[in-house]
């Protein structure tokens, strides 16, 4: 399988990804720069890299499925990728560019096993939207405009959830 590392990937990831942490870091009034750069970095490489490539695979694996359980599949394996490991990543990236070293620790595996267990019914709709309703080439965009509003979320779980 080659794998892709596109120019128009790493831009809307940079741009996606920053843009809806720093909707989520003033709602929290954790507004920085460091934060924003580094989310944008993160968006421009590990996000524009892995989320790509990952629903390539998808496609790949479940190419000779048909009817209900193509749909499910291709949903259930993107849903399986953000699980609770990833949301707790991204929340550690957030610690980490926010300076608050302090606060890394399990309790964000806590905070992102809630958020991401009582997100299950959005992340169900928006996952079947992304993998049978986009074209490959505009997944990352719809996967990168939704993970900009779970930024959101995520932001204000870590309130609730915590």
């Amino acid at each position: 399988m080659a794998l892709h590392y596109k120019t128009q990937n790493i831009l809307k990831g940079a741009l996606i990804y920053s843009a809806g942490d720093t909707i989520a870091a003033l709602i929290v009034d954790e507004y920085s720069w460091h934060r924003l750069l580094g989310m944008a970095f993160v968006g421009a490489t590990f996000y524009a890299f892995e989320i790509p490539n990952y629903f390539d695979w998808i496609v790949k694996k479940t190419k000779d499925l048909k009817g209900v359980r193509a749909v499910l599949s291709k949903t259930g394996l993107a849903i399986a990728y953000f699980n609770p490991l990833w949301v707790a990543r991204h929340l550690l990236f957030i610690k980490l560019f926010s300076a608050q070293f302090n606060d890394i620790g399990f309790n964000l595996i806590q905070i992102a096993f809630w958020s991401f267990l009582v997100n299950i019914p959005i992340s169900f709709l928006a996952n079947y939207l992304i993998q049978n309703r986009f074209k490959l080439k505009w997944r990352f965009l719809g996967s990168a405009i939704y993970s900009a509003i779970m930024a959101i979320y995520y932001a204000l779980g870590e309130t609730i959830f915590s």
